[in-house]
């Protein structure tokens, strides 16, 4: 673990946060091996599935897809209160995930030129689940539901077997029965990634593939991006805290040392303009990650500022997955904030809430893609459709627009199509 802390004097905030973004460990040399391993399953199916699920997992399911009956039974087999838990945070991602759908729009323009724009679901999504150091059942609710929500007709989970069962943990499978998930497939890694785009003798092929995961994972969802749809890239957990008015110092060490539960190569930032809170900051988190068991080598950078004006333009460059906001006016300054995956306004605002149960997405934009996305939500697994319907007065009215343009960039025919709509001629090969 590392503690720096720094004054900042508000000058250049995207120098800094590039210069933050840099201590944190690079994933390298995978992409070579991730391309090796799609090939593998793309040819080869189930039998280079298993191959790679061997060598990499230990394990390698058989049959790879959980059967619908061990499902259906896993919700019984979990404690009575972690169950209740899992349905109090899928009703509020349901909740959340439905006030998100938009309504068709439809315009009818000058002379009959009548155009819809509408919004339908993919056929069908896979939600990524990690496994290996400890089951994620919240990232099957935080996938699904959304999925569900969207009106996808098929949504799938694939998460790694435990090498003593030869399937998902128990918790995995009962989030599954109880978002309703069509198929659990055993199976993690690049492999999963490269048999859900590409299909095996027992993975149908899905049209989006959604979660978070391991850089092998997340580069054979860049890697496959051709043939699938993706979510984006789902990279360590980042934090970033605006604490500028009275908040325990105590709460927001738990806060960060919390995201560095994920791995040591997340961003954890606190800024703040108060340099004794944050000396007691610095101690809080010492003290936090002393009763982990493995508190690893994650670095926190506290970062000294003039005021709030500067603590959010560091944030807005850093672009975080998570902010926090606690100033004296938290609701206001959150509302400044435009880059961030997810901000949570106040001192009560954990981002913890985030992560399992207030409703918002938990599978958020990382390493700064907070500037041209959003959170995992219905519209992932939705896509706009145009539908365009021209009268013949819409026709005359347009086509000589069509045929100068069309002509313009070398493209005669386009303006013939048109103009023959207006014509209503049909002698093909008129020429000029």
């Amino acid at each position: 673990m590392r503690i720096r802390t720094q004054a900042w004097d508000g000058r250049d905030p995207e120098r800094l946060a590039a210069s933050l973004r840099s201590a944190a460990p690079q994933p390298e040399g995978i992409a070579a091996a991730v391309a090796a391993t799609i090939e593998n399953v793309r040819t080869g199916g189930d039998a280079a599935v298993a191959k790679l699920s061997e060598r990499f997992d230990g394990v390698a399911a058989d049959p790879v897809e959980v059967a619908a009956a061990r499902i259906a039974a896993a919700p019984d087999e979990i404690a009575s209160e972690l169950r209740a838990a899992i349905e109090v945070s899928v009703a509020n991602v349901r909740a959340v995930a439905a006030a998100q759908l938009g309504e068709p729009a439809e315009l009818t323009l000058a002379d009959g030129q009548r155009i819809e724009v509408d919004e339908v679901p993919v056929g069908s999504a896979a939600i990524y689940v990690p496994g290996g150091r400890a089951p994620y059942p919240s990232s099957v609710v935080m996938g699904v539901v959304p999925a569900r929500v969207a009106g996808v007709g098929r949504v799938v989970v694939a998460s790694p077997p435990d090498a003593a069962t030869g399937e998902p943990s128990p918790v995995v499978l009962a989030a599954a029965a109880i978002v309703g998930a069509d198929a659990v497939y055993a199976v993690g890694g690049s492999q999963a990634i490269a048999a859900l785009a590409y299909g095996t003798e027992s993975i149908h092929p899905v049209d989006v593939i959604a979660g978070p995961g391991s850089p092998w994972v997340q580069e054979a969802k860049l890697q496959c991006s051709r043939r699938v749809g993706i979510d984006g890239y789902a990279g360590p957990s980042e934090l970033v805290v605006i604490a500028t008015d009275e908040v325990p110092c105590e709460w927001i060490a738990l806060d960060l040392c919390a995201q560095a539960e994920h791995g040591n190569d997340g961003l954890l930032v606190a800024i703040s303009t108060d340099a004794a809170w944050l000396e007691r900051l610095a101690e809080a988190i010492e003290s936090v990650q002393a009763r982990r068991d493995d508190p690893g080598e994650s670095v926190f950078d506290l970062i000294l500022v003039d005021g709030v004006d500067a603590a959010l333009a560091l944030s807005e460059a850093l672009a975080p997955e998570h902010a926090e906001v606690v100033t004296a006016d938290s609701n206001r300054d959150a509302r400044r904030l435009t880059t961030a995956g997810c901000v949570f306004i106040g001192p009560r605002s954990a981002t913890a809430f985030g992560d399992y149960a207030a409703g918002s997405n938990h599978v958020l934009p990382t390493g700064g893609a907070g500037r041209f996305t959003g959170p995992l939500g219905p519209g992932t697994f939705r896509r706009r459709i145009s539908r365009v319907e021209m009268s013949a007065a819409a026709a005359t009215a347009l086509a000589g627009t069509v045929d100068e343009i069309a002509r313009a960039e070398g493209f005669p025919l386009h303006g013939e199509s048109a103009t023959a709509r207006a014509s209503g001629r049909n002698d093909l090969g008129k020429g000029e």
